[in-house]
């Protein structure tokens, strides 16, 4: 069966059901249909997520359709209840754009889902709608002043940074000039579209603590300057109130459950190439509040998502993780090893061999958090004995317990012995995360810590754009914020086509952005971009629907 054929098998238990295993009591619920509901803030009970096993979810260096990180992390949750385990997986919502770009879903996979499928993958409950418009009415509002005769603010258009965003891959809106038609049409400048995980705002959901917190964060967003050079913020335009209006329902997260019944919070959805790649802060406590096992996972290999959620999320939370869970597949290191992406499922011992320092960086980077590390060998038909025993040997002597997942196969039975080696590890971990930098440092040393530490690379290097704009933004105040660098997710240098374990390399910094509101430093670094562009071959073009209305082509 097709993934969603699978996810259309099952029958989902009713909403209030799922809550019930997490003892949140029917009250709490706001439900959208039987199968979803949003689930209040004060659910949040910090002195119970202290006693949390929390366990993030990462991976190697991903191929372009990526590991299966969210079908492990479902496979395992899956498989902690087996183990009569309180378990809950805590994961982010799916963006249109790799929806119908490359991956055509992101609601895990197989037999290792979280239901119902099309909706979580399409609209869902229209948080990355709330999220879109809040961004572009702070941008209508900055236009609106710069058109104003009696409440201008003097704003120099040449200076606004703040771009609108689309939750669509459409490379056409990266660079656009807006405001033609005259004088009535306004000041005619050029701008641009992020994607819509990319966009600040998402960053503030994700990291605000409550609905103050929220518009407070959202008062703070620098949108650009004066013709005099003073900053201006969106308090400046009184824009918070009504952005977080649009955000009050966005803010809360969302229940949903695995095909098993495993009870699943779905929030946020920030990208870990171009943003902090991880779900909200507020739902991975919320997690961690009404289970034992909180189970969740940061976007792309452990030198982005990773990287983030510890520096960034963790920080700001003040929460630790206990397990680290990498996820490695047999075809992604044949890639690395030289394998062309047409014949990665075709056996390779040697190709494999050449292709495990990838997951050894990854381990080493991992290292230096200091919390134990768990590597999941995510299986697929493809892979033969003899490579399954080269990586599991592997494994063994970097002193990494090892597991097959066998989630999309066989659900949660198929973690079994995966989650017994998570449940093993955070039994044994005394000890919260080693950060990489701290927020005393200045910003390029910060970079260079990340980049060294976690990229193996040798030095950071900027253009002569990025060293005047974070001379700026150090003079304006921000030198102490994280950083959250935007980097490819293809390679642990800035250059896509150096695979596997990169060496003797730079990271070279062409330009920053700046989010106050969310309360990070964004270095980007090479040709990366903030608006995707789709495939030669969308997977939109295989998705359709039928007279009946069910959708076909999602997977």
């Amino acid at each position: 069966m097709t993934e969603i054929q699978i996810a259309q098998s099952v029958t989902p238990k009713h909403i209030r059901e799922i809550a019930a295993t997490l003892d949140i009591p029917e009250e709490k619920l706001e439900f959208y249909g039987n199968d979803k509901a949003k689930i209040p803030l004060d659910l949040i009970d910090e002195e119970k997520a202290k006693n949390n096993n929390l366990v993030l979810v990462t991976a190697i260096t991903p191929t372009p359709p990526g590991e299966g990180k969210t079908t492990v992390s479902i496979g395992l949750v899956d498989a902690l209840n087996k183990l009569d385990k309180k378990a809950a997986v805590v994961i982010r919502e799916p963006s249109l754009g790799p929806v119908f770009g490359i991956k055509g879903g992101a609601a895990g996979g197989g037999w290792s889902q979280v239901i119902p499928m099309e909706d979580i993958n399409l609209h869902f409950t229209g948080d990355f709608h709330a999220i879109e418009k809040a961004n572009n009415l702070l941008a209508a509002l900055i236009e609106n002043n710069i058109q104003s005769k009696t409440r201008n603010l003097g704003i120099d258009p040449r200076t606004v940074l703040w771009k609108r965003c689309m939750d669509m891959n459409d490379r056409g809106l990266r660079n656009i000039v807006a405001a033609l038609g005259g004088k009535s049409g306004g000041i005619a400048r050029e701008t641009g579209f992020n994607i819509t995980a990319a966009s600040e705002i998402m960053a503030i959901l994700c990291l605000a603590s409550d609905l103050e917190d929220l518009k407070a964060r959202c008062g703070n967003i620098y949108v650009g300057d004066t013709w005099e050079g003073k900053p201006v913020f969106a308090r400046d335009l009184n824009a918070e109130g009504a952005m977080a209006v649009l955000l009050k329902d966005a803010i809360k997260p969302n229940l949903v459950q695995t095909l098993e019944g495993s009870p699943a919070i779905i929030h946020g959805g920030p990208f870990a190439n171009i943003a902090q790649g991880t779900n909200s802060i507020v739902a991975t406590k919320i997690g961690m509040s009404v289970s034992d096992y909180t189970v969740t996972e940061a976007g792309f290999g452990s030198d982005l998502g990773a990287e983030k959620f510890l520096n960034i999320k963790c920080r700001a939370a003040g929460i630790s993780p206990k397990t680290i869970v990498v996820v490695a597949t047999v075809r992604a290191l044949k890639y690395h090893g030289g394998k062309s992406l047409k014949k990665i499922t075709e056996p390779d011992v040697d190709a494999l061999e050449k292709g495990l320092p990838n997951l050894e960086r990854h381990i080493e980077s991992l290292k230096s958090f200091g919390v134990p590390i768990v590597v999941a060998i995510n299986a697929f038909n493809s892979d033969t004995e003899e490579e399954i025993n080269l990586l599991e040997n592997h494994c063994a002597k970097m002193g990494i317990p090892v597991a097959l997942s066998h989630g999309w196969a066989d659900g949660g039975e198929g973690c079994i012995d995966l989650a017994q080696e998570v449940i093993a590890a955070t039994a044994s971990c005394d000890r919260k995360i080693e950060l990489t930098y701290n927020l005393e440092d200045d910003t390029l040393t910060k970079m260079k810590k990340i980049a060294h530490t976690i990229y193996g690379a040798d030095d950071v290097v900027m253009s002569d754009k990025a060293k005047g704009q974070l001379l700026r933004f150090e003079a304006m105040g921000f030198g102490s914020l994280p950083v959250c660098i935007a980097k490819t997710e293809k390679s642990f240098s800035d250059n896509f086509k150096r695979l596997g374990r990169p060496k003797g390399f730079n990271i070279y910094i062409r330009e920053f952005e700046i989010a106050t509101g969310a309360g990070f430093i964004i270095p980007i670094a090479g040709s990366m971009l903030r608006m995707p562009g789709l495939p030669s071959t969308p997977a939109a073009e295989k998705i359709t629907i039928d007279k009946n209305g069910d959708i076909e082509g999602l997977f």
